[in-house]
């Protein structure tokens, strides 16, 4: 008998969507609770999942066709309607996994797989790699595959021992907070093959859907007509849905940055990749950019398209801080079970003129300006997936040793893509230390919303003249970039001298002067 897939509720107020894709052609096999297609409403995108074990029978709404809540999408022809006798029809969800249980001769049970809180704010991430395979054996809380989010990776642990029956979110596909990712079978010999199982589609079919998404993935309708409307095209909207499918909110999200065609009419066109020769295409290697590298580079260039960034420069004689750390550093270490780094020096003399230039620790927020009476101090730190900014939250008020231990921690954290969300928010003032890779000078960007970053460079020896002798002495290049939007020069030179002599000169954070 044939089952009936009809829309579903759409939210208070939503009376309507648009058939945006369909995952699944008539005449495929479909798991119960499989994706079969994707609606889309001025709001929200919606996923319709197959009801029942079957083949989909009949598509009523075709792409791009609007539907009525209720309204019927399609027909699914049960696995018992095709007259196999390895593939009847359940009477209950649980049904299959029962028989294919008692064939094994097993007590398991089915336990699904679920994508976890992702962090404030956060509603849906990438698979990024599965670790195991259907039908391979788990241990419970056994990594079985790893998310990526705009910020974080996070790694989803097996709910329970057993068998890894279905996959259902390959790597690549989108996944929303508290999805489905997989079915586990646990406590019974069950494989993906056991019978009362979903017929499964050959190599080829499985293969195609994903080769073809690759190269041609077709834009919501709605998206289109938005960026028709606004003037944008294809290449100035990143989108977020499925295999980099553009939806309509993504389109919003682009003429919110101005990237709309009336601030871009007397830009130029962006550049197009020259022809490349068939001998050197065959050596190129084309690699869709994670989820993380592509925040990083929306932001980096929302700070460029925002603030009005200027960077200011000095240097700092480093002698009397490499003689403190070399006088202290054993003692330090003993007490405080911590190495003494320059970070901590270089945190609190930021504290310390930011104290004397609130205006490099605030914000703009639209006619207002934020002014922080605290100091959460970003510290910008290179992991393999790309840079990050853990934040030291109250470091104002922290001593060298606690300063210390929090950045060894988060570090370690981040490198290991181990960190929350809530640990990479709420910074008023960051620094990036660029001298770890050998970098002289540069100009670092700002992390917005923030007003001021410092750029920490490489100590190198160089002749200096002190005390009218030319001498060599261990010299560092200091780099402040800041929003003159609402820091004045004078307020950023000022900062940054401030930062100088109490780096030059230690003793000035005891004195606080």
């Amino acid at each position: 008998m044939s089952t009936e897939v009809r829309v579903p509720t759409l939210g208070e107020s939503v009376s309507e969507a648009t058939v945006a894709t369909w995952f699944k052609k008539p005449g495929d096999s479909v798991a119960v609770d499989e994706m079969l297609c994707e609606l889309e409403t001025d709001k929200v995108t919606v996923e319709v999942p197959s009801p029942v074990s079957g083949i989909l029978d009949e598509i009523v709404a075709n792409e791009g066709d609007t539907v009525g809540v209720n309204a019927l999408l399609a027909q699914v022809a049960e696995a018992g309607a095709a007259g196999s006798e390895e593939t009847k029809p359940r009477k209950s969800a649980d049904e299959a996994p029962k028989a294919a249980e008692a064939a094994e001769g097993g007590e398991g049970k089915s336990v699904d797989v679920m994508v976890p809180t992702l962090g404030e704010s956060v509603s849906e991430a990438t698979v990024a790699t599965w670790f195991k395979k259907e039908g391979d054996t788990v241990a419970q809380d056994e990594m079985l595959c790893e998310l990526e989010t705009d910020k974080v990776s996070v790694e989803v642990p097996s709910p329970a021992a057993g068998v890894l029956g279905k996959i259902l979110a390959g790597e690549g596909e989108t996944v929303s907070a508290g999805g489905k990712l997989a079915v586990l079978s646990s406590g019974g010999a069950v494989t993906p093959s056991s019978e009362g199982a979903a017929p499964a589609s050959s190599p080829a079919q499985a293969e195609a859907p994903a080769a073809s998404g690759k190269k041609d993935v077709e834009d919501a309708p709605s998206a289109k007509k938005a960026m028709a409307d606004a003037g944008l095209n294809r290449d100035q909207v990143q989108g977020t849905g499925r295999d980099g499918r553009v939806m309509k909110e993504d389109v919003a999200k682009a003429i919110a940055a101005g990237t709309s065609a009336s601030k871009t009419a007397s830009a130029p066109a962006p550049a197009q990749r020259a022809p490349v020769p068939a001998d050197d295409a065959a050596r190129e290697e084309r690699v869709k950019m994670t989820r993380l590298r592509q925040t990083i580079a929306r932001r980096l260039k929302d700070a460029q398209n925002t603030a009005a960034m200027l960077t200011t420069y000095n240097e700092v004689d480093m002698q009397a801080i490499m003689d403190l750390r070399n006088e202290y550093k054993g003692i330090f270490e003993k007490k405080h079970g911590v190495k003494l780094g320059f970070m901590s020096f270089f945190v609190k003399a930021c504290c310390h003129a930011l104290k004397e230039v609130p205006d490099v620790n605030a914000e703009i927020d639209g006619t207002e300006v934020i002014y922080k009476n605290y100091v959460h101090m970003g510290v910008a730190v290179g992991t393999p997936s790309g840079l990050v900014v853990p934040v030291v939250r109250d470091a104002d008020q922290m001593s060298f040793a606690a300063i210390e231990k929090k950045i060894a921690e988060l570090g370690t954290r981040a490198r290991d893509g181990k960190l929350s969300m809530a640990e990479m928010q709420g910074g008023s003032f960051t620094i990036s230390n660029g001298g770890v890779y050998g970098s002289l000078m540069s100009s670092p960007i700002l992390n917005p919303p923030q007003s001021g970053i410092l750029g920490m460079h490489k100590i190198q020896e160089r002749p200096m003249v002190v005390g009218g002798q030319i001498v060599i002495r261990p010299m560092m290049y200091l780099a402040l970039s800041y929003d003159h939007r609402i820091v004045d020069g004078k307020g950023a030179v000022t900062f940054l001298v401030r930062v100088k002599e109490a780096l030059e000169d230690p003793r000035r954070l005891l004195m606080d002067l």
